[in-house]
């Protein structure tokens, strides 16, 4: 941890600075939480007023305070707390908590407010939290510096490091009917000074922390970020919510990699380099806290169901299928067993249905025998009100089972005050239950999902030696900021990084085209010269498959002809002349540097109808070969590269190896704004892949 960060959650001594005695007021419900929190060290508190709280002097000067004062709660109005942060570093406190709002969340006013605070804190080489923050809670500590409504969460093990202030508030009372709690939970409010990249050590070193939760806003330093939670994610599952997934995002650039790589989309990427597992919802992220804190991992996809009623068996299943895991075979010892065990209108394979007559010694005997399948990695138990028996008797039979399997278990009890009961004994013996089977299906995939990723070795990325930087160096020093660079210096930058790609040369009449033709060897593409015209077919600037020197000739004309009735205001600087590449499979393959996370990496569907199709995944750079296969496979383009029904395989490892190549090229310059090649043609396997038409831009 950052040793200046240890005060936060090792205090010896706090301090409230804004205490109050009216209960109206924040400072008094901060210093109401920290007392009642039974926080171990001294707690002080500051009023000009003076006055006596909870059996404390309120001292009317910081000044007065006695040692030892590690950290500051500041809870005064936001004009005062620039002169309040100064004083507390003049004390020697080197921390601080700022829960007072007036900052940047209102203005520009505000924000210089808030520049002011962060200015006194480097002076006196202090660290804040806040401001507009609810504060921190630490339950096992124990420590409480927040000002919500009592009591303080029970001691748990799932951390929460939240943008939001509302939504520690609403999930905090929302968990106390969940049946589990925080270990620490901590409001970051503006960030001026402390973010969330900052916290994330300090929640991963906590022994009594398992998983971290993050309710995401934005993410300050993007790299940054993703070099920490990628350290951290090898030993501690990070689960994130990032909110504002369907806004505009960046404005779309003009090439297509540009246009479809939309912030969330960069989000997207960077939790998949990081290994954070990503949830839709605040319900989905405390489902899969749930089951990450305190289930073991599968070994793999297999899952069975055991349920005693039909229809939450077939959802389950669905639910199995949907989140990407499979339905176990179970062997034919098992089902044979099944068969002696279960009555004739019991459904033996999976998912096992006991009908309403399965009791707890059905649940008990069916769970032991599926979990001892070879065959089965993971175990969903369903249940609707058993009509014959109390589901408490159910859970008390399961629970002993699912607490010495070393195979993941979790429980779906269906209905209201009927399994009430039954689902409180799971929870206390730290069994995730849940309400629907959807949402335990949901939760073992993300078991699963974990598992792949711990079973994967750590990424690690070489630069590459057989390239030639010095020569990119030049060409985009040579190149103006802010434009699409020249096609035969997109070739050139290609040669340099050893991407295959049909070289292009600008012929400015008929004449130079034809002869630069008879230079390349026939055939040969004619394509419209014009910066302005970065989709070429479209104002019918690209002819294909020439193949003497008068359809050159013509060619050219033609394309002028065209492209100048299409688009009267184009300058039209000449055509480019290439030669004619073997047919092939053709994709897409950029990409465009974001502005928090670097360079993101596309590949997908290529071609006029690229963003029609919409058939395209994207991947954080730098890749290497087993990213680039990943995002390959996530695409109908990459299933399409083994070969389908009439369509031949082409060569995946050349396109890998491209993706690679282009992703260290983007890494290694961030000059270049966007890249892409569209199409790249990939030959038959062993054959390679040939870059067609490349545009960049810096």
């Amino acid at each position: 941890m950052d040793p200046s960060l240890r005060p936060f959650f090792e205090a010896r001594g706090i301090v409230v600075l804004g205490a109050s005695t009216q209960q109206d007021k924040l400072g008094f419900g901060v210093a109401r939480n920290l007392v009642q929190s039974r926080y171990p060290g001294k707690i002080h508190f500051v009023n000009p007023k003076g006055g006596n709280l909870f059996g404390r002097m309120i001292y009317t000067d910081l000044s007065e305070v006695p040692d030892p004062l590690d950290l500051a709660v500041i809870v005064v109005p936001a004009p005062a707390v620039p002169e309040t942060l100064r004083q507390c570093g003049e004390r020697g406190i080197r921390a601080a908590i700022i829960i007072s709002g007036g900052f940047r969340e209102t203005g520009p006013a505000g924000a210089a407010l808030e520049e002011k605070c962060v200015q006194i804190a480097r002076q006196y080489q202090m660290r804040f939290v806040g401001p507009n923050c609810v504060g921190l809670i630490d339950t096992n500590f124990p420590l409480d510096t927040t000002f919500l409504q009592t009591p303080t969460p029970p001691p748990g093990d799932v951390a929460l490091l939240s943008h939001s202030g509302a939504i520690c508030a609403a999930l905090i009372d929302w968990s106390r009917g969940q049946g589990f709690s925080f270990s620490r939970l901590i409001s970051l409010g503006n960030q001026a000074d402390v973010n969330e990249t900052d916290m994330l050590t300090p929640l991963a070193e906590d022994p009594k922390t398992r998983v971290i939760g993050l309710y995401l806003e934005h993410i300050g330093s993007g790299r940054e970020f993703v070099r920490v939670a990628s350290r951290i994610a090898r030993h501690k599952p990070i689960v994130a919510l990032k909110s504002g997934r369907f806004s505009a995002g960046q404005k779309a650039a003009a090439s297509h990699t540009g246009a479809l790589a939309g912030s969330d989309t960069a989000y997207q990427a960077a939790f998949e380099k990081a290994g954070v597992l990503r949830v839709a919802n605040a319900e989905e992220m405390f489902d899969w806290s749930h089951a990450l804190a305190w289930c073991p991992l599968p070994r793999g996809p297999r899952t069975a169901i055991l349920t005693n009623a039909g229809g939450p068996g077939v959802i389950a299943a669905d639910g199995v299928e949907q989140h990407g895991l499979q339905l176990a075979e179970l062997s034919p010892h098992t089902v044979a067993v099944l068969t002696d065990l279960l009555p004739p209108a019991a459904s033996k394979s999976n998912p096992v249905d006991m009908i309403a007559s399965g009791g707890p010694k059905e649940y008990e005997a069916c769970l032991r025998l599926l979990l001892a399948d070879p065959q089965v990695d993971a175990v969903l138990v369903l249940s609707v009100p058993p009509p014959m028996y109390p589901a408490s008797q159910v859970a008390e039979r399961l629970i002993p089972i699912i607490q010495a399997s070393e195979k993941p278990v979790l429980i779906a009890f269906t209905g209201g005050q009927l399994v009430d009961e039954a689902v409180e004994m799971f929870r206390k013996a730290h069994i995730p239950a849940y309400p629907f089977p959807e949402r335990a299906a949901s939760a073992l995939a993300c078991l699963a999902r974990r598992a792949e990723f711990l079973n994967q070795p750590e990424a690690s990325y070489a630069p590459l030696e057989d390239v030639d930087r010095e020569t990119v160096r030049q060409l985009l020093a040579d190149s103006p900021a802010g434009s699409w660079l020249d096609p035969e210096v997109c070739s050139r930058l290609m040669d340099a990084y050893r991407i295959p790609n049909a070289a292009v040369r600008l012929a400015r009449a008929p004449e130079e085209a034809a002869a630069l033709a008879a230079e390349m060897g026939f055939p040969v593409v004619l394509k419209v010269a014009s910066p302005e015209l970065p989709h070429k077919s479209d104002v019918g600037g690209v002819l294909l498959n020439l193949r003497t020197k008068e359809e050159v000739l013509a060619g050219y004309t033609q394309i002028v002809s065209k492209v100048k009735a299409a688009a009267p205001q184009a300058v039209i600087e000449g055509v480019y002349v290439q030669r004619m590449t073997p047919p092939g499979q053709e994709v897409i393959v950029g990409a465009v540097r974001d502005a928090q996370f670097g360079p993101l990496v596309m590949f997908g569907s290529g071609g006029v109808e690229v963003e029609g199709l919409r058939d395209v995944a994207f991947a954080l750079a730098p890749l290497n070969q087993a990213e680039a296969e990943k995002l390959i496979r996530r695409t109908w383009a990459g299933k399409k590269l083994q070969g389908f029904r009439s369509i031949p395989p082409g060569d995946e490892a050349a396109v890998v190896d491209i993706l690679v190549r282009l992703s260290h090229l983007a890494y290694d310059f961030q000059e270049i704004g966007e890249i892409e090649i569209n199409p790249l043609r990939v030959l038959m396997p062993a054959e390679g892949a040939v870059a067609l038409d490349v545009r960049a831009r810096k």
